[in-house]
């Protein structure tokens, strides 16, 4: 088990690590004010209409960086930081929530796989390593047999887990990239608010990243226990 606290520990580190830099990445962009004035709900509208979607609404949410598209009711819903704010990182953020508006428009097949995952990594996710970890305390006390099948039914929970987190991430590089060239050939921002807009988006991709390494360390760590255990 010190194994798995050093694994844990080291991911919570990395995590935070950028997670905090992304954080002090938007602050600094958020004073780098847009000459064009738009706040970032004008410009998630804007990109909208560009695309010719008319049934998507962007709404205010609460929070800071709870920035997300809801496809069940079609919303792009922009944190308050980012929904009345007039500057590169608003900017970023309101076309990358568009970008996913997008997607779901043209049927983005990452992003369809993606959702039809979603029901059951919500319910698998949060059970895995208790599964996981149960079956293992069953082997340890009955032998192998019906606890070593527990445990390998949970790591295939643990899995799918880990499947949807690399999925993420062609969806959430390919809403960036299409934001940043949808604000660069509408000339929405200057090359200086351009870079701004690509920086910020570059560092909130990598939390992602670091998310799914993580899920796919615990995988290896949890499968090795499970399977490297069995004689």
């Amino acid at each position: 088990m010190m194994g798995y606290y050093i694994l844990i520990g080291a991911i919570a580190l990395v995590s935070w690590l950028v997670s905090r830099k992304l954080k002090s990445k938007f602050k600094f962009y958020s004073k780098v004010h847009l000459s064009n004035g738009m706040s970032g709900a004008e410009i998630a509208e804007k990109m909208l209409a560009d695309h010719g979607i008319r049934d998507v609404k962007v709404v205010s949410t609460a929070g800071m960086l709870t920035d997300h598209y809801n496809p069940k009711n079609k919303t792009v819903n922009l944190s308050e930081g980012v929904y009345n704010q007039r500057n590169a990182s608003a900017a970023a953020v309101a076309a990358h929530e568009c970008g996913h508006a997008v997607q779901h428009a043209q049927a983005y097949e990452w992003l369809t796989l993606r959702s039809k995952l979603v029901p059951v990594v919500s319910v698998t996710s949060g059970m895995s390593m208790w599964v996981v970890f149960g079956g293992l305390m069953l082997g340890a006390a009955a032998g192998v047999g019906f606890g070593y099948w527990v445990a390998v039914a949970g790591l295939i929970m643990m899995g799918m887990a880990t499947l949807f987190s690399f999925i993420t991430l062609p969806v959430e590089y390919d809403a960036s990239n299409r934001a940043l060239a949808w604000l660069k050939a509408k000339n929405v921002v200057t090359p200086q608010e351009y870079k701004g807009s690509e920086d910020a988006l570059k560092w909130a991709a990598r939390t992602y990243l670091v998310a799914a390494i993580g899920s796919l360390a615990t995988l290896v760590y949890w499968g090795m226990q499970v399977l490297g255990g069995r004689d």
